[in-house]
């Protein structure tokens, strides 16, 4: 892969991360400030955002992901200006953040057995974000297999 298609790989995937920010910022607010959030698509937010796994260690779940997605964009903005092993880092972190996302649906449909139309659209990120990091990995790292 060309160095240009990289850059806008990683590019692309620093603006995705901005995305996941604000609805964490957004949640984070929420919790912090006490209020209800509202579901205009989805019915149950309430149930999955006052759940015992929406805070960790005292801290909302959402200002994690809100960590989270600010050090994918910092990452991504410096692998897309070719800084070096911030690739690997970023791909890792990305990996975590998956995998989270995928332990958090799980809970959400057999634990819960509520969705949060916010937290779905963080999995949507999240799941956006693996596929444009690992594609930027695959062509820098070919001979890995995936």
């Amino acid at each position: 892969m060309t160095n240009k298609r990289r850059v806008i790989l990683y590019s692309v995937a620093a603006l995705v991360s901005l995305i996941g920010l604000a609805d964490a910022i957004y949640l984070t607010i929420e919790h912090v400030t006490g209020q209800s959030v509202r579901c205009t698509i989805t019915s149950g937010c309430s149930e999955v955002l006052s759940s015992p796994y929406a805070v960790v260690r005292g801290f909302p779940l959402a200002l994690v992901g809100a960590v989270a997605y600010f050090t994918v964009f910092a990452l991504a903005t410096l692998a897309a200006f070719q800084y070096k092993l911030v690739d690997r880092l970023l791909t890792f972190i990305v990996l975590l953040m998956f995998l989270t996302t995928l332990w958090l649906l799980y809970l959400q449909a057999f634990v819960i057995r509520h969705f949060c139309q916010y937290c779905l659209l963080s999995a949507l990120v999240t799941i956006t974000l693996t596929v444009l990091i690992m594609l930027a990995a695959k062509r820098q790292y070919p001979d890995v297999s995936w």
